[in-house]
């Protein structure tokens, strides 16, 4: 009916099965930005915002959400990662911060969904902590930009 995986032939939602697929080390990177004021960004860099070490509560929340994924997304099977990074960099010329999420298992599935997650709730926790000072942020180009194992391999160019 669809070439939707998650779409059964009558039309339902379900949920793959993967019992068939071989076990590969799978990777998957994410990118994302939240745009800010300077003044807020700046705050952050020199750790002055009242409410503490930013990227460090930011990435915590971003570990934590690839964890939770499966909870999170309805279809998701639950992973057990081997490895979570998360990357804040301050870009002052864009006024912006760039997130980087990378996680990675050995199983019979990827990990997209898993990085973006991290991504976005690094976003989203970015924003939660500064929306007092800046209610303008936005959150934007949250993306995949790299996988890796399974059947494929892909990238995307450069995100800027």
């Amino acid at each position: 009916m669809s070439d939707f995986t998650h779409i059964n032939q009558d039309g339902s939602a379900h949920m793959v099965d993967i019992s068939d697929k071989t076990v590969t080390t799978r990777t998957a990177t994410a990118c994302g930005f939240v745009t800010m004021q300077a003044n807020t960004l700046q705050l952050i860099i020199e750790g002055k915002h009242k409410k503490g070490d930013v990227f460090a509560i930011a990435r915590i929340a971003g570990i934590q959400a690839a964890k939770k994924c499966a909870d999170l997304i309805p279809l998701c099977h639950p992973l057990a990662l081997t490895k979570i990074s998360v990357d804040l960099k301050p870009e002052p010329k864009q006024s912006r911060v760039r997130i980087d999420t990378l996680c990675k298992l050995d199983g019979k599935t990827g990990v997209e969904m898993e990085a973006l997650t991290a991504v976005s709730v690094t976003a989203l926790t970015l924003y939660d902590i500064c929306k007092a000072v800046d209610k303008t942020m936005t959150i934007e180009g949250i993306a995949i930009i790299d996988k890796r194992g399974g059947k494929s391999d892909w990238s995307k160019p450069e995100v800027s």
